[in-house]
């Protein structure tokens, strides 16, 4: 077994696994560290699908209780009836806006320059949201309406934007919308489950011939690494946002984008030429 493509797998699943669940887009960095590991060809990019998988089943294993309940309480339960009600509102404008639009964005925007500005932009967002210090009226998702839902689910589809963060979009935009930081994280991670389980699935399908046994290990050892990274990342992030902004998320955002900016400028310059 190639020991380098090892160690790729493991780099790239410990990146998707503590950036998906912050502001920081996973997605992004995937693109960024996967064409420095030179490791971002058709096999590698169906790779970085399924490891995706990984850092998703992180956050069912974090809220299994709360799943199982929600689960076993749809027949009887009205407040888990409305639970997965609001995430199927907030999955919907995203899915069918990818639907249709996914092929366009990975042809146009899946490249350092757009990431690096989607990095900025983002940080200005977060910026602005801290300081507009927006009073919360919701501090628990059971207390969500369906409308709170529904523009939560909006705000996501900035997200098909590489570089702009899903959990960014979501968190954010769940702030301006009423919630509290809490809130709004913790919808932000149960909303990931049905949205990445469906990219996550759908892409696997359109590139079944490029999934072969002997790319078995790699496709393992990014999976584990992705999980439990993302696993660890999800309990910071839970215990951070208690206590603090999200400012640093928006300096390091703009310390990044601007970092991809000069690495690539080279790139940059001859496209603009």
């Amino acid at each position: 077994m190639d020991q380098l493509l090892l160690f790729k797998a493991l780099i790239l699943g410990v990146v998707e696994g503590l950036t998906e669940f912050l502001p920081v887009s996973s997605t992004g960095h995937l693109i960024i560290v996967g064409d420095l590991l030179g490791f971002n060809d058709e096999v590698g990019k169906v790779f970085e699908i399924v490891i995706q998988l990984g850092a998703i089943l992180a956050v069912c294993w974090e809220y299994r209780a709360r799943l199982a309940r929600v689960a076993g309480g749809l027949a009887s339960d009205a407040a888990a009836r409305r639970f997965v009600w609001n995430l199927s509102i907030a999955f919907l404008p995203a899915a069918i806006l990818g639907l249709f639009f996914i092929k366009a964005i990975k042809a146009h925007l899946f490249n350092p320059f757009s990431v690096a500005i989607a990095f900025i932009v983002g940080a200005l967002v977060i910026f602005w949201v801290e300081k507009k210090a927006f009073h919360p009226r919701i501090d628990s998702v059971d207390d969500m309406t369906w409308k709170d839902a529904l523009k939560v689910g909006l705000a996501q589809c900035l997200a098909l934007i590489p570089g702009t963060s899903r959990s960014g979009a979501t968190i954010m935009g769940g702030m301006v919308f009423g919630l509290s930081r809490q809130a709004a994280t913790e919808f932000s991670f149960f909303l990931a489950i049905p949205i990445m389980f469906a990219a996550t699935f759908y892409d696997v399908y359109k590139h079944w011939q490029l999934l072969h046994v002997h790319d078995l290990g790699t496709f393992a050892v990014g999976f584990a690494t992705a999980f439990a990274s993302a696993f660890f990342a999800i309990r910071a992030l839970l215990r951070y946002v208690s206590r603090h902004s999200f400012t640093v998320f928006a300096w390091y955002r703009i310390v990044f984008g601007v970092l991809l900016l000069y690495y690539y400028r080279a790139e940059l310059f001859q496209a603009m030429s």
